[in-house]
């Protein structure tokens, strides 16, 4: 079974090809969308959920397959949940962004902060057959640590660690991820419906 992924950052896919290997996912492939296929949706939906529906029909409509699209982002309580469905336009480069938010949290003692992953498969037809959404709990560190990951990662300590995400292994990460937890739930689906070895 092919599968396409809705992004062309390289990052996503590779994570959710490590993910699946280390579950030992059988049977399916997950591919990146051609760059030919000038991929670039609209993302103008309220939550994760909407912009991951939002990218998987783009997807869909120019490939034709089934598509898997992932949206996701860091919540901050003490910022009233941003940067949010915001996170990749925070700033303009992932050190600034970083920066912005070390720099908006200041000193204030509410590290709270989750990642959150919001995920929606479609089918050849364009129909959303399922969707699915996985956070990962955590807190604001007050500098930065590590030199694996991307994104918000240097900053994130996850929940009963002293680790950032970045400090983590990428088996480490990709057990207990966001879209870690998403994607177990999308590979279960897929198993019962389509009987797939797992």
């Amino acid at each position: 079974m092919k599968i396409i992924i809705a992004t062309q950052n390289p990052h996503k896919v590779e994570e959710i090809n490590e993910i699946a290997r280390l579950f030992k996912i059988e049977g399916v492939e997950f591919l990146p969308i051609e760059k030919s296929l000038n991929f670039n949706p609209i993302e103008n939906g309220k939550t994760f959920e909407e912009n991951s529906i939002i990218k998987a029909k783009e997807a869909n409509k120019l490939t034709k397959e089934y598509t898997l699209a992932d949206d996701s982002g860091l919540c901050v309580e003490a910022l009233d949940g941003a940067p949010g469905i915001h996170s990749a336009r925070y700033a303009d480069t992932p050190q600034e962004r970083i920066d912005k938010l070390l720099s908006n949290l200041k000193n204030n003692q509410n590290r709270k902060a989750k990642f959150v992953c919001a995920m929606t498969l479609i089918n050849p037809k364009g129909e959303v057959i399922f969707k699915t959404q996985g956070e990962c709990k955590g807190e604001i560190a007050y500098t930065q640590s590590g030199t694996h990951g991307f994104g918000y990662d240097p900053v994130f300590i996850v929940e009963n660690t002293n680790k950032t995400m970045a400090d983590m292994t990428e088996d480490e990460k990709n057990k207990i991820s966001h879209r870690s937890r998403a994607l177990q739930k999308v590979f279960d689906y897929i198993q019962k419906e389509f009987n797939l070895p797992m």
